[in-house]
């Protein structure tokens, strides 16, 4: 038997990750923060690239190929921010690769296209000077190899074509690094980027980058925009920020309390910014796809993970065919690396993705029960078959008890899609405010998503469209409001995940399961952490904050946890 060929991606910006390909396939993937513990844990690679290794059961010596993308900077081989595992093995080759390549291969890699356009969007990617793809396409602003030597400018939306083996530039857009905003406005980002203009308006409202997110969240309980402004205009193809709203946000949020007094002027200026996002998003899609049509498009970088401004997209009917790639953010970046690698740098055929997310390391029972041995207080332990276990849990569900959930292969990106879920009964009145108080600690604003079965959407949900990695939102029909209500967010909308049993089958099976049990086939799901926390990785963390929380029931694989 020949040996694997193996392509090690990594991404070494903020929310640093490590991708092993395996002859063109995911084998494992990870990252940094779920191991370090440190949420968007960027820099050094050393401790994601080990844990990919590890989990192969392989070293260094049988990789072919590394492939490297960061942010403003390429990475040294032997150090950075720390010492690096290529330092031992100079032999092995290293290729670096500009930010939003890497994004547009992530896209290009795992999706199911043959043949399409790949649009890329985010805060801020390489500086003009570092990009290795420049070379072809339309380049705004067209003086830029000028422009670039006097200040530092950076991509901030680039469209290009895949032909199923290569991706060719169409038009790449950037813009100066912002200098000359007011202190609470300032932000690392492009002056230009609509990442950029959500991360200052987040900023603004919650005084953090942690959850840019978290605006997306909060904006359903504006009553109106908060400004009557508007925050981009299109100049010559270009996405520009304009300047006027700038100094209508002149009361940021102290802190948290202040945030909470004025909570309605904070919800209506993140209505206002959602607006100007999806607005942006949508009128920068429509000119490329004007300039370069297609019916198939591929989507990444971080405003990709915008499900409501997604979602936009398709209700309008531009977009035909749309994949969006579900690690869009920066921890995509390494994914993207390891697909450049196996297309581009060493030409080999593309492998078809099978649409699974879930690429992180196995738990024996060895290591499950070693980790139970650690857990404070009363408590007992059954170990059941497949089949009695999700019936079994299924019942705990209906009768209103939380449950943690943890299956093997961890998440590979920012949504839990139940491998490492927190998971609940969607109807039951009180049981998400519960859930965001006493299991998840964190504000009372924050929605969960519910998990359906694909052949159930339509029946509770306006559109019922596919949407397995929990990044387009939906309709909550209104009779199914109230059944619902712990997974329908306050203006009726829903961030629904689709269950594909052919890779989520357990959970899958849980949900029908629960479906028979109540005749509701949706489960209320949220990812297994709690506030500030990146999501549970082994055993031992699931276990951590199922003590620490108030969360009725642990399932570790096929042993069920509870306390007494």
């Amino acid at each position: 038997m020949s040996k694997p060929l193996y392509v090690l991606g990594t991404g070494l910006s903020h929310n640093g990750s490590a991708v092993l390909l395996k002859n063109g396939s995911v084998c494992v993937a990870i990252e940094k923060e779920r191991i370090t513990r440190k949420k968007h844990h960027g820099g050094n690679d050393t401790d994601a690239v080990q844990y990919c290794l590890d989990a192969e059961g392989i070293t260094l010596a049988d990789v072919d190929l590394v492939v490297q993308s960061a942010n403003f900077e390429t990475p040294d081989r032997e150090r950075f921010h720390g010492k690096r595992l290529f330092a031992d093995f100079p032999e092995l080759p290293l290729v670096t690769i500009s930010h939003h390549l890497a994004h547009a291969y992530s896209a290009a890699g795992t999706g199911d296209f043959d043949e399409c356009v790949v649009m890329v969007i985010d805060g801020c990617g390489s500086p003009y000077e570092q990009c290795i793809d420049v070379s072809r396409g339309t380049i705004l602003p067209e003086n830029i190899a000028d422009l670039s030597l006097r200040q530092r400018w950076c991509e901030k939306d680039s469209f290009y074509h895949f032909d199923g083996q290569t991706l060719t530039p169409l038009l790449k857009d950037f813009s100066p690094i912002e200098g000359d905003m007011q202190q609470h406005l300032k932000l690392p980002t492009t002056k230009h980027s609509i990442g950029g203009f959500y991360a200052v308006v987040s900023h603004y409202v919650f005084g953090n980058m942690d959850d840019v997110g978290k605006l997306m969240g909060l904006a359903p309980y504006g009553k109106a925009p908060a400004l009557q402004l508007e925050a981009f205009e299109f100049i010559d193809g270009s996405l520009q920020v304009t300047d006027n709203w700038k100094t209508e946000l002149n009361r940021p949020a102290a802190d948290y309390a202040a945030f909470r007094k004025n909570f309605q002027y904070y919800a209506d200026v993140a209505l206002w910014a959602q607006q100007q996002v999806e607005k942006a998003v949508f009128r920068c899609f429509k000119d490329r796809l004007t300039r370069f049509p297609h019916k198939n498009v591929a989507y990444s970088g971080g405003v990709a993970l915008n499900a409501v401004a997604n979602a936009r997209l398709l209700n309008e009917g531009l977009l035909e065919h749309f994949y969006i790639e579900p690690a869009a953010g920066d921890n995509g970046l390494a994914l993207g690396c390891a697909y450049y690698g196996w297309l581009e740098v060493l030409r080999k055929p593309r492998v078809k993705h099978n649409e699974n997310t879930c690429f992180g390391k196995a738990y024996s029972q060895q290591e499950i029960e070693k980790a139970l041995q650690q857990l404070p207080g009363k408590w007992n332990m059954q170990i059941l078959s497949p089949e009695a276990l999700v019936q079994t849990t299924a019942q705990f569900l209906a009768a209103g008890k939380t449950i943690g959930w943890f299956q093997d292969h961890c998440e590979f990106g920012p949504r839990a899609l139940g491998h490492r879920s927190i998971l609940a009964h969607p109807g039951i009145k009180g049981l998400g405010d519960h859930i965001n108080a006493n299991i998840k600690f964190r504000e009372d604003f924050r929605p969960f998503a519910p998990a359906v079965l694909p052949e159930f959407a339509t029946r509770y949900f306006h559109s019922g469209r596919k949407s397995p990695y929990m990044i387009l939102v939906d309709q909550t029909k209104p009779e199914y409001v109230e059944p619902l209500q712990n997974v329908t967010h306050v203006n009726g909308s829903a961030r629904v995940q689709t269950v594909d049993h052919t890779w989520n089958n357990r959970f899958s099976e849980l949900i029908r399961a629960f479906g028979k049990e109540t005749g509701i086939y949706v489960l209320l799901n949220t990812s297994f952490n709690k506030k500030g926390m990146p999501i549970v990785e082994t055993p031992e963390e699931a276990l951590a904050l199922f003590a620490e929380s108030a969360l009725d029931v642990l399932v570790l694989n096929h042993i069920i946890v509870r306390k007494v």
